[in-house]
């Protein structure tokens, strides 16, 4: 039993240590500076590092997801770009290099996650960035595919036939791509899933020879008029692309770095570091010295306490010792005096009582209902003004005859 624990235990590490050969090994590539660099991470190369179906007769086709990084870095670095469709289709890693990175190699810890069983593996992509005694290709032409997705462009393929097409209306000597950049990275917005629409591509390509007058009819004030009105112009090797690339002509860029003013930025020379030598620090006394707030106490309270005095004082003067303010007080005293003498009188007048008041006769059943208000009613809520100086005398009650016809 021990001996066959002993054999199981040798399998599995065997096992362990082939998985763990097989996630660290690197894979180093070299690229060149100004060149467009494109790896593929097959499914099918890391489909090994995950355990097998079940039944061996069944066909792996896991889900795999892939996640790249610059070791040490949460992100990859600036030039280098990934992109993976769905989790069946294959990912791939492109960009263009520049010459700042020759000799700088560049470790990518590469991910991939196998979405069925949720396990791991990693491996490592080593970037050594070449130099090139062609870089930069002084003559860079952009053009915007609109039938393409990057992923279709980056097959090696689809590139190699679009180079081909360019180099047949070009004739350079020397023909490279530069960079690729799909157009929801400039901008472009997602096409809708219908007719089988594209995001479209960016493709820059440079050549050591300048530009053939067929890239350069798009310069030309007839072509540069229809694209400010939104038509296709007339390129003469628009039909040497037409057969698998629809080309953007409104949208061709052509640049001769040779022309172009380059622009410096001057940059202060970066420091130590280290911050220059001050001395040494003082912090403040443990001991704080006693401060007296009473003449503070004294400004915040007896200065507005002053004013106010003094305000106090000019305003009785003015209405107590000055011949207007006097006229003011009796004036106000005289309307004290009447308002009192209106209202005793108002109480004490005779009125007659108003309609509401009177007693209600119902002509029907002959009774007399007694008034909403009573005896002691007070006459002060009366109106000053009545209308009808005799309401009992004015007021005829009409009596039913006895007979049923009514007399004039």
């Amino acid at each position: 039993m021990s001996t066959m624990s002993a054999a199981a235990v040798a399998v599995w590490l065997g096992t362990v240590v082939t998985i763990l050969s097989r996630s660290h090994a690197d894979r180093n590539v070299y690229p060149s500076a100004g060149v467009l660099f494109v790896h593929v991470l097959e499914r099918e190369y890391f489909k090994g590092e995950f355990p097998p179906y079940p039944k061996s007769g069944d066909a792996s086709n896991d889900p795999i997801t892939f996640n790249t990084n610059l070791m040490g870095y949460p992100d990859r670095p600036g030039w280098l770009r990934y992109i993976q469709r769905t989790p069946h289709s294959d990912g791939v890693l492109y960009g263009s290099p520049t010459a700042e990175h020759v000799g700088k190699p560049t470790v990518i810890e590469i991910t991939a996650y196998n979405r069925r069983t949720f396990e791991t593996a990693r491996h490592n992509l080593v970037i050594n960035i070449m130099a090139t005694e062609e870089f930069p290709l002084p003559y860079q032409a952009e053009f915007y595919i609109k039938n393409m997705n990057v992923e279709e462009m980056l097959a090696s393929e689809v590139l190699g036939d679009f180079l081909g097409a360019v180099k047949n209306v070009w004739q350079p000597e020397r023909l490279n791509a530069i960079n690729i950049t799909s157009a929801l990275d400039r901008g472009g917005r997602v096409p809708l899933p219908i007719n089988n629409l594209k995001e479209g591509v960016y493709v820059m390509v440079g050549a050591d020879v300048p530009f053939s007058s067929c890239l350069r009819e798009v310069e030309s004030p007839h072509n540069q008029l229809r694209c400010s009105q939104e038509m296709e112009p007339v390129i003469s090797c628009d039909k040497k692309f037409r057969a698998q690339f629809h080309i953007d002509w409104c949208k061709i860029s052509l640049v001769d770095i040779n022309k172009v003013v380059p622009i410096y930025i001057t940059r202060p020379d970066p420091g130590t570091g280290i911050l220059p030598e001050f001395g040494e620090y003082n912090p403040p006394s443990e001991s704080l010295r006693s401060r007296d707030y009473f003449s503070d106490f004294l400004i915040t309270l007896a200065v507005p306490s002053a004013v106010a005095l003094v305000l106090f004082f000019i305003l009785g003067y003015t209405m107590c010792c000055r011949r207007e303010g006097v006229i003011q007080l009796v004036h106000h005293s005289s309307i004290q005096k009447s308002t009192k003498e209106l209202r005793s009188m108002s109480k004490n007048r005779e009125i007659s009582w108003p309609l509401s008041t009177l007693p209600v006769f119902n002509p029907v059943s002959g009774e007399v209902v007694p008034p909403i208000h009573p005896d002691n009613y007070e006459t002060t809520s009366m109106p000053l003004m009545q209308t009808q100086t005799n309401l009992q005398n004015q007021i005829t009650i009409p009596q039913q005859r006895p007979s049923g016809k009514w007399y004039s």
